[in-house]
């Protein structure tokens, strides 16, 4: 969860939502996202809404600690069955990301899976995925979270060189998330994923083959690769604004882009969203699918979005905000917005652009419809599916998805 949270109205107290949301609701898939704010140290390139307990020491107010987290997504939930009525959509994808969801124990993980379950129910084969840092599992604790009903498990590997780690902060050591990949197919878990960054101050072309290799043969069924992002006010952005470590540029990532794309083809995994890679239809993550979709999901815990028929809100940052909310029996949610239909056309295209499938060509304006016959002409775009009536990336476009993009929604 990004640690700004953008303008809106205000929520109304009992987070209820206006009638349009809910029409056609029947149709759409709905999923949960549940944020846990809590981590060990904090990576100097994160700048989630995350805090260490230090952070939240003397914080004053009601606390949200560890130890009482997991009631209060609870109740969360519980607010959610009454601000959706008698929306009665079993839920089919669950999300539990962070920080660290794996400090908390496995059982209140598990708790929180529960009251989905017992306030919604889970569609039949629902995908339930859980964040974990490498260093804050074992064999006994992916054991118990899969006896929880969890099925998927999603590893920050991030690099296997451990100068690449050091410059992202990270506490793991080279070796451990290929050794979670072994304990979570042991533990039964048939979808495993690992989150690998490229662009690292430092980091060699040499060095992100390498993290690529000891990642595939670790045998996840799904890879992510980010480019790094610098995010203003990290401290990595404050050492790289004082000459410590270099910064890498566009060429560079694309380098790496190519890289991955080669190493993973050639392992049998296929793109199917820009930044991500799946052994079979089935190792996809079908939670990020219902967000490039524009489908229904609610997203419990302190800065959490959430997103329900043209309906987009956000709750409050600070974990001791939210507690206080949620204990007064008010809404966390700080702020809303209601999309309109361009609104909504223009996310359509920002986010399904980058799926394999691309998007309607339909979606677009006159404007954007000839940014998309010159993008055919540069081969950014796919011939076939173009003539078929949607906009498709070629590997050239990935490259440049963002300023093809840009182009398209003009």
């Amino acid at each position: 969860m990004p640690s700004v949270l953008p303008d809106g109205e205000p929520m109304p107290e009992d987070g209820a939502l206006p009638a349009s949301a809910l029409d056609g609701a029947a149709d759409r898939p709905l999923g949960f996202y549940l944020h846990v704010p809590y981590c060990a140290t904090r990576c100097g390139y994160c700048d989630f809404n995350t805090y260490t307990a230090s952070e939240l020491r003397g914080s004053g107010g009601v606390l949200a600690s560890r130890d009482n987290y997991a009631e209060l997504v609870v109740e969360e939930i519980r607010l959610a069955r009454k601000v959706l009525g008698d929306d009665r959509r079993p839920v089919e994808t669950v999300f539990v990301g962070g920080g660290t969801p794996t400090l908390l124990a496995a059982g209140d993980l598990g708790r929180m899976l529960g009251a989905i379950r017992e306030e919604f129910g889970l569609a039949e084969g629902a995908e339930v995925t859980a964040e974990a840092n490498p260093e804050s599992v074992d064999p006994r604790y992916l054991a118990e979270l899969r006896e929880a009903g969890f099925n998927r498990v999603s590893f920050g590997m991030q690099s296997a060189r451990q100068h690449v780690l050091r410059v992202l902060d990270r506490t793991h050591t080279p070796g451990r998330p290929e050794a979670c990949v072994a304990e979570a197919r042991a533990a039964g878990f048939d979808h495993v994923n690992l989150d690998l960054i490229y662009g690292t101050p430092g980091e060699s072309d040499a060095d992100w083959r390498a993290s690529l290799e000891a990642a595939l043969g670790a045998g996840p069924d799904h890879v992510s690769a980010y480019a790094l992002i610098v995010e203003e006010g990290t401290q990595l952005a404050r050492r790289i604004r004082r000459g410590e470590v270099p910064m890498t540029d566009d060429d560079v990532h694309a380098d790496r882009y190519l890289i991955a794309e080669e190493m993973l083809s050639a392992a049998g995994f296929e793109w199917y969203e820009v930044s991500n890679w799946a052994t079979s239809a089935q190792g996809r993550c079908r939670h990020n699918e219902l967000y490039w979709r524009g489908a229904d999901w609610w997203g419990a815990g302190p800065g959490a979005h959430s997103h329900v028929g043209g309906v987009r809100w956000w709750n409050v940052k600070h974990p001791g905000a939210y507690a206080q909310a949620l204990s007064e029996g008010r809404s966390p949610g700080a702020g809303r917005e209601v999309l309109a239909d361009e609104e909504r056309r223009v996310e359509r295209i920002l986010l399904e652009l980058r799926l394999a499938d691309g998007c309607p060509l339909a979606l677009l304006r006159p404007a954007g419809a000839r940014a998309a016959a010159r993008a055919l002409e540069d081969g950014l775009l796919e011939p076939e599916p173009y003539e078929k009536g949607r906009a498709v990336l070629t590997l050239r476009g990935r490259l440049l998805a963002d300023a093809v993009v840009r182009d398209l929604v003009d």
